[in-house]
């Protein structure tokens, strides 16, 4: 089965990639999950305008993700979110809300996709975060949750 990639997905390629994938994985698993849509000629069209809008939202070169990490690894990043007892959150820290509280603190954009949460944040604490900056640099940053008060 030939897909188009509209996420990225890893080990397999990023958004405007023309595969071919087996015909299970891409029936059940990639179309279902909004990660590809089908090859037609005029979906091979859309293919330019999704590698236009991943190029304005990606890392330039090597140079640049170098940059950032060094951004991010000297940052300060704290959340607040509502807490119970014990520091138990209600409700879990998200991706768009680490890629919020990034900003604020100061550092550069991110892309909530490259994010790498250890699992589900859902108490107070400091937790490792890693961000896929380019295919040979990875950024890691602590995150502090803190309760609201």
């Amino acid at each position: 089965m030939k897909i188009i990639l509209t996420q990225e997905v890893s080990g397999l390629g990023s958004p405007g990639d023309v595969l071919e994938v087996k015909d299970g994985y891409g029936r059940n698993y990639l179309l279902p999950q909004g990660f590809a849509i089908t090859w037609t000629k005029g979906a091979e069209k859309q293919v330019s305008s999704i590698k236009r809008a991943r190029s304005a939202r990606e890392i330039r070169d090597l140079g640049h993700a170098n940059e950032v990490k060094g951004q991010l690894e000297h940052l300060k990043v704290t959340l607040t979110a509502r807490a119970g007892e014990g520091g138990r959150l209600f409700g879990s820290v998200t991706p768009s809300e680490v890629v919020d509280a990034v900003r604020t603190a100061g550092g550069p954009a991110l892309d909530r996709r490259r994010l790498e949460l250890p699992g589900h944040i859902k108490s107070v604490g400091t937790y490792p975060v890693k961000v896929k900056l380019h295919p040979d640099v990875t950024a890691k940053f602590d995150l502090s949750v803190l309760q609201a008060k």
